[in-house]
């Protein structure tokens, strides 16, 4: 733990801009889940979907460049807990992204993994953020996808 943390303060890619690279590799893709891995040089691992489609590529945490090959899987190859989660994610517009904004703020630090958690039915984010020597696990909530359009005259 305090080595993830050690390695964690040196980096220079935050977590956030690891995401926004793995969105743009995948026009109108969606993030699912990133984590902050040091098994070897540090990376951040992105899921991120669209359609029927899930992309995981490892962004490296010091340059933002795209290392390893991309692993693709279809939704089909998904557990029904992973599964019901992505279904889910189309009720809410906020991302992952936003999540982590709000989370960083809420736990004082920086994020160094976040996802998708449902439960009693509802889908929340969860971030891991690191603040000081601690890591802080901030859930959030969204809010649904406002169906009716408000119409201004």
């Amino acid at each position: 733990m305090r080595r993830l943390l050690e390695q964690f303060r040196r980096i220079k890619i935050p977590l956030s801009q690891a995401v926004a690279i793995a969105e743009r590799l995948h026009n109108g893709s969606r993030p699912v889940d990133v984590s902050f891995e040091i098994s070897g040089p540090a990376i951040y691992r992105v899921r991120t979907v669209r359609n029927e489609r899930i992309w995981e590529n490892v962004v490296d945490a010091n340059t933002g460049s795209v290392t390893e090959k991309e692993i693709l899987s279809s939704l089909k190859e998904l557990d029904r807990e992973d599964l019901s989660k992505i279904i889910a994610l189309k009720t809410v517009e906020q991302e992952l992204s936003d999540a982590v904004r709000i989370a960083e703020k809420a736990g004082a630090g920086s994020a160094v993994a976040g996802g998708l958690m449902k439960q009693d039915g509802k889908l929340n984010f969860v971030v891991i953020v690191a603040s000081g020597n601690r890591l802080k696990e901030v859930m959030l909530e969204p809010p649904p996808v406002r169906t009716e359009k408000s119409v201004h005259h």
